[in-house]
């Protein structure tokens, strides 16, 4: 609502990325307009049932020659008003506003990669914030350069006659800078030497952004090579998800923009768009990007969702995924079920979909098979629901997996010296538990304490998750009271009749775990159903756990 000038350059430049990739397929927006192909295979209403729970698009600017134009033009307009006399841009505009190198590099990478899109930036704007850039970059270079000559001096007396202001190491700023300039084709040998240089300490962000410059200038091969390596440390890949992304050293300054995971790995999707955008490092990172959207439609902030679009974009266009021409056949059991013709004409609005259900599934093995002839990448997903008799029901996971177990609490009685008023020793008798873990053959009696254990391993970090336990027939629950109970997770605990539910506001990628206590009531033989989790906002999270079978014996 304040529109900064971070927020006007965000607010129209991905659009211009947008719009412009999906012309270039031939696409007909109006078209496109009115008809999605639903890719949520999660989703299985009717196709007009799905559309009318999708939000609707005739209302976005995107869609719309007129309405785009007026919004390239007004954001535009802003930019350019808010460009201060020295040809730099700061925060905002106005009385005490100053230029920003930071907020400049920013502007002038929006601005150039507007241009490529088709926009028109007009002449002495783009050459303005240019020369700030160049002018800012060689005062740098100055004290860079001082910082030099200072170290090569032994002499205490000739360093305190020396009062030349100085730095010692190139930063995430100067490669910012240097690679927005580099964008725009002007190189600057010096900044580049000494950010390789001082690499070592640049943080994965920085070192990317130095990846970029020294890929445009195209001027020193060995050095990139290096830079290279220096990023792959962080390479991290996941190959039962199929994803792969940049792991941000847990020192890295977070708050620091350089310290944004979302912004590295998006910056770093760009960089591998220009260099291999048939590897599989690229598909795993766009895979991995999409994956930990933490709102469904972006990110957490306008910039870091410009530039995941705009990684995206480098990406669809440098791969050729834009250009399929192929048909797929699906087979089941070895015979043709369904035959998808997939071109640029159809490429968003073909039906994808094929569904078996009850009588269909016979008893015994199956094989679903996919087939492609052409050209262009498949990606298919699919969504089981099943009603099984297996006894313990077998666990299962992907993303999000929660597995649960049982403790017998035995308590114990511990003694320990305390002190009393007089400050004169006393033993004290504190109570205890000891936990003995509970297979299927263990038997508990009426009125033994059960701890229940939720082991939770998450693949990405999500928000807004619930946690379902479903206690067994039998057991009751000790707490009385839901609310916050101090768990790990910060959770808010609901206690019902049949179940107890973890509230969570957000969990982190890794694992973690929250505990519970269950009192055995009746006597007999009961199965504990497998927990579930799911998200308030993204219905693709579901998990089972092992079923545990409790038998709970009358008390001696």
């Amino acid at each position: 609502p304040y529109a900064c000038t971070e927020q006007t350059i965000n607010r129209f430049m991905p659009a211009i990325l947008t719009r412009n990739l999906l012309l270039q397929t031939g696409v007909d927006l109006q078209a496109l307009k009115e008809h999605q192909t639903n890719l949520n295979s999660q989703q299985l209403e009717a196709a007009n049932i799905a559309a009318a729970r999708r939000p609707p698009l005739a209302k976005l600017p995107i869609f719309d020659d007129i309405e785009f134009e007026k919004l390239t033009a007004a954001n535009l307009t802003r930019l350019i008003d808010m460009q201060l006399t020295d040809g730099g841009w700061g925060w905002f505009s106005g009385h005490g506003e100053y230029s920003s190198a930071h907020t400049t590099a920013v502007v002038m990478h929006g601005l150039l990669v507007a241009e490529k899109g088709g926009l028109n930036i007009p002449a002495d704007v783009r050459q303005r914030g240019l020369d700030w850039l160049t002018v800012y970059e060689q005062k740098q270079i100055a004290l860079l350069d001082e910082g030099v000559a200072r170290s090569q001096i032994k002499d205490p007396d000739e360093l305190e006659k020396r009062k030349a202001l100085y730095r010692l190491m190139a930063d995430e700023s100067d490669a910012l800078v240097r690679s927005v300039l580099a964008e725009a084709g002007v190189y600057q040998r010096n900044m580049t030497a000494y950010l390789y240089r001082d690499r070592v300490g640049l943080s994965v962000y920085g070192k990317v952004l130095l990846a970029l410059s020294l890929q445009a200038s195209g001027e020193a091969p060995a050095e990139l090579k290096m830079v290279e390596e220096n990023i792959k440390q962080f390479w991290h890949t996941d190959t039962e998800n199929q994803t792969g992304w940049l792991r941000l050293p847990a020192e890295t300054r977070w708050w620091y923009w350089y310290g944004n995971e979302v912004e590295a790995n998006a910056v770093y999707l760009k960089y591998l768009a220009q260099t291999a955008p048939q590897s599989p490092d690229a598909a795993a990172l766009v895979k991995y990007l999409l994956n930990n959207r933490r709102n469904g439609t972006y990110w957490n902030s306008t910039r870091d969702t410009a530039l995941c679009i705009e990684g995206f974009s480098a990406y669809l266009a440098a791969s050729g995924e834009l250009e399929p021409q192929m048909t797929i056949d699906l087979l089941l059991d070895d015979q043709v079920v369904k035959t998808f013709e997939i071109d640029r004409g159809n490429l968003f609005t073909f039906d994808n979909r094929f569904s078996l259900a009850g009588a269909d599934v016979k008893s015994g093995p199956h094989k679903l098979e996919i087939r492609r002839r052409g050209t262009g990448p498949v990606y298919w997903n699919a969504y089981l629901t099943n009603f099984t008799l297996e006894d313990p029901i077998t666990a299962t996971g992907l993303e999000l997996k929660l597995s649960r177990k049982h403790f017998l609490l035995e308590k114990i009685d511990k003694q320990q010296t305390g002190v009393d008023k007089l400050g004169r020793p006393v033993d004290q008798q504190t109570e205890g538990y000891r936990r003995i873990p509970i297979d299927g053959e263990t038997k508990v009696e009426s009125g033994d304490l059960i701890e229940v254990q939720l082991m939770i391993e998450s693949k990405n970090d999500y928000e807004y998750l619930i946690f379902e336990d479903f206690k067994a027939a039998g057991f009751e629950v000790m707490d009385q009271r839901s609310g916050y109970t101090g768990n790990e997770l910060g959770a808010f605990v609901e206690f019902r009749d049949d179940r107890v539910a973890f509230l969570t506001r957000g969990i982190k990628r890794g694992q973690s775990q929250v505990t519970y206590r269950l009192r055995a009531e009746i006597p007999g033989l009961y199965s504990a159903l497998p927990a579930v989790g799911g998200a308030m906002y993204s219905p693709e999270i579901r998990t089972n756990s092992d079923e545990t079978k409790l038998r709970v014996i009358d008390a001696k």
